[in-house]
């Protein structure tokens, strides 16, 4: 089983939260992650503090290989001199040098893509054509039967509530060319609440049968949810094994002072079968009953 913890929208800063922060780190090493996700957003303001408190905060997740993109909050906004000349230029002396990445396991193949674009769509991001060429070399040579996921900040499908969310500038584009890769999911954020649906929903494509599961965290340690999760906080657990994809959602509730899972979605990856197993599927229960309240 490969176990990926994905997070998103830290937003170190005014909006971090630090006891959700924390709870977050008390309850990672339980979940027992072989890869960690980090989707984008990892400030608010792209200020070289903030940098240097979500550095040091990463620095105490558990130690595995993980997969950092940025988002639009880690480029400079207003420092617009700084957006056009260097955008990246804290984000790489704290976090990481590469903007795009691969990380490649037996297991899987993830790819990390910065959809951020800082002189052009700095609110709902870009992936351009060199970027996917990138994603093609990325999956060439995956192992066979490896899992083949694509991170990256910004959403390629609206979230089911509609919050007038703009879907990234040619996202049809990229969709169609991960199917033909045989992507099959994407891990995301920037929307500061969770969804886990199907590409199919949106964007049929040529290939009824390898729609691409959208997997989409909320903000994670910051005061700015939206929607169902205003001033909540969440994020993603995706367990792979064999055909059978399962993800737990996770929420954080302020009764419990801590992380509690709140939901579970099982998939078939493409061409395969769900097969589940009563003895080992897992009943989840919401903590308590005026925090499912509180999500209705």
């Amino acid at each position: 089983m490969l176990n990926i913890l994905h997070i998103s929208d830290l937003h170190f800063g005014p909006p971090y939260v630090p006891r959700v922060g924390q709870a977050l780190l008390d309850i990672a090493p339980a979940l027992q992650p072989d890869v960690i996700v980090v989707s984008g957003d990892l400030t608010q303001r792209a200020k070289e503090n903030q940098f240097r408190d979500a550095a040091e905060y990463l620095s105490h997740l558990p130690p595995v290989p993980r997969v950092v993109i940025p988002g639009n909050h880690d480029v400079p906004l207003l420092r617009v001199v700084e957006r056009f000349k260097d955008p990246h230029g804290l984000y790489r002396k704290y976090i990481s040098e590469e903007l795009n990445q691969v990380l490649r396991l037996d297991e899987a193949v993830i790819v990390g893509l910065d959809s951020t674009a800082p002189r052009s769509a700095i609110t709902n991001g870009r992936l351009t054509k060199k970027q996917l060429d990138f994603c093609s070399r990325a999956f060439a040579d995956a192992p066979p039967g490896a899992i083949r996921i694509v991170v990256a900040h910004h959403h390629f499908a609206p979230a089911p509530d509609y919050l007038h969310d703009q879907t990234m500038p040619k996202a049809r584009r990229a969709i169609e060319r991960f199917v033909d890769l045989g992507v099959d999911m994407i891990l995301g954020g920037h929307l500061h609440r969770a969804y886990i649906g199907n590409s199919l929903d949106f964007y049929p494509g040529n290939h009824r049968d390898k729609g691409i599961i959208i997997v989409q965290s909320g903000t994670s340690t910051s005061r700015r949810g939206r929607g169902r999760e205003r001033e909540k906080n969440s994020f993603n657990l995706v367990q792979v094994e064999g055909n059978r994809i399962r993800i737990t959602h996770y929420m954080f509730f302020d009764n419990l002072h801590r992380f509690a899972p709140l939901s579970q979605h099982l998939f078939a990856r493409a061409g395969g079968e769900l097969i589940v197993d009563p003895s080992h599927s897992a009943r989840l229960q919401v903590p308590d009953e005026s925090s499912s309240a509180e999500m209705a």
